[in-house]
């Protein structure tokens, strides 16, 4: 046997480094696809609680309402229209998971988060003589935001009421029922 001149490194040394490159490279390769996998996976969960949050009934949380049963209430949440125009697009009402709060009624559908209302609240710990206020046709509005969603509550009526919608839906809701509020609720002092 006749070995070759000049190559300097041993047959065996040679082979396991195209091996060791080979396996690198399957390794590599391993944890991209891995990566792209579980970005994948994240993703498919993301729209699945999407879905889920949109769609079927609507868990409220229960919230202290020692005014939901009251006449004021009654008088506003008989009102409450049966679809809600966002961005244009009507959304229907939404059944609540039982045991339903009272005095809650919610929109949304599989394109549209859920959007609230709610009455007979207690008041806000945000609410203080210097909170800013917002006026909508009429109704003084106190906005709270948590956690990309929007809060609005009537302060200068009889009983609070809270309208939480996502940041983004714009504020064609929060007309809509500051002209209801107006129209079946006295106006009274934000502070009495």
């Amino acid at each position: 046997m006749v070995e070759q001149e000049g190559s300097g490194v041993p047959k065996p040394v040679l082979i396991i480094a195209i091996a060791l490159g080979v396996l690198l490279a399957v390794g590599v390769a391993g944890v991209g696809v891995y990566g792209w996998y579980g970005e994948h996976q994240m993703r498919e969960e993301a729209e699945a609680a999407a879905a889920a949050r949109r769609t079927g009934p609507l868990a409220a949380a229960p919230i202290p309402a020692p005014e939901a049963r009251s006449a004021e209430c009654a008088s506003v949440m008989s009102a409450l229209p049966a679809q809600l125009s966002v961005g244009g697009t009507p959304v229907p009402r939404r059944a609540l998971a039982e045991p339903a709060p009272a005095a809650t009624v919610a929109w949304g559908d599989a394109e549209h988060d859920p959007i609230t209302v709610r009455c007979g609240i207690d008041a806000p710990a945000e609410l203080t003589p210097t909170s800013q206020l917002m006026d909508v046709s009429g109704v003084s509005w106190l906005e709270i935001n948590q956690g990309g969603d929007s809060s609005w509550l009537a302060v200068d009526r009889p009983v609070y009421v809270a309208l939480s919608a996502p940041a983004d839906t714009g504020t064609g809701p929060l007309q809509d029922l500051s002209k209801l509020i107006g129209a079946k609720l006295p106006k009274q002092p934000v502070f009495p």
